[in-house]
């Protein structure tokens, strides 16, 4: 990294600490609206979770390590979208990766499911992550949340991404510009950090509803397991 990257990521880390109160009300508002709709689309949870056991009579959920703000570990959880032994698969796959970068992405990956395919190009594999929003490790909106041997690669640079709570979804998950690599993904969320608002963040709430109605292929073309 430049002198001037360099400078630029200590401006950035400064500011987003220096805005509680955008970052409190953002807090409360995480907390009602995922407990809310915890409680709504619980009949929606019971038919996936019935769709997802009887295609291979595998468990429903998956959880996952990843990393949160300030480079904390946590477990995700989300409807299980692959074959149970995904990760072992994933080795296999790598030299597969269609882009450059800390990132893994595939293109029709065979790892996913026949129930998989369908909840990923609707993006309902994330309605579990509402758990990880009402207890705090993750936001509503917010960058993707990394894994561990992907943050092993970050530079400082790349690390600004985690200077706030990861999302459910963000300008990079709700936007078209999300086929962008690795790096473009980065920018999108600094593009986000900088301009984050309560605002801001109820637009890309409301464009994330709008991609799981009426989704465009984003989503089929990004690993997000």
């Amino acid at each position: 990294m430049t002198k001037e990257d360099n400078e630029q990521v200590q401006a950035d880390s400064q500011k987003v600490k220096g805005r509680p109160f955008y970052h409190g009300i953002k807090r409360v508002f995480d907390f009602v609206a995922s407990a809310i709709a915890l409680v709504l689309l619980s009949p929606l949870f019971l038919f996936l979770a019935i769709k997802i056991h009887g295609e291979d009579g595998g468990p429903v959920f998956y959880s996952q390590i990843r990393i949160g703000k300030n480079e904390k570990p946590f477990r995700i959880y989300k409807f299980r979208s692959m074959v149970v032994n995904a990760d072992q698969l994933k080795k296999k796959l790598l030299t597969q990766n269609e882009v450059e970068g800390a990132m893994f992405k595939m293109h029709d990956d065979p790892r996913v499911t026949k129930i998989g395919k369908f909840i990923r190009a609707h993006s309902l594999d994330e309605l579990p992550q509402l758990w990880n929003v009402l207890k705090g490790d993750m936001s509503l909106i917010g960058p993707r949340p990394p894994l561990p041997d992907e943050v092993a690669e970050y530079d400082d640079w790349d690390k600004q991404r985690l200077l706030v709570k990861p999302g459910c979804s963000g300008l990079w998950q709700a936007t078209s510009r999300n086929e962008a690599d690795f790096k473009g993904m980065v920018l999108l969320d600094i593009e986000y950090i900088n301009k984050s608002s309560l605002l801001f963040d109820l637009k890309l709430i409301l464009m994330t509803i709008k991609v799981i109605i009426h989704p465009n292929g984003i989503y089929e073309k990004i690993n997000k397991q």
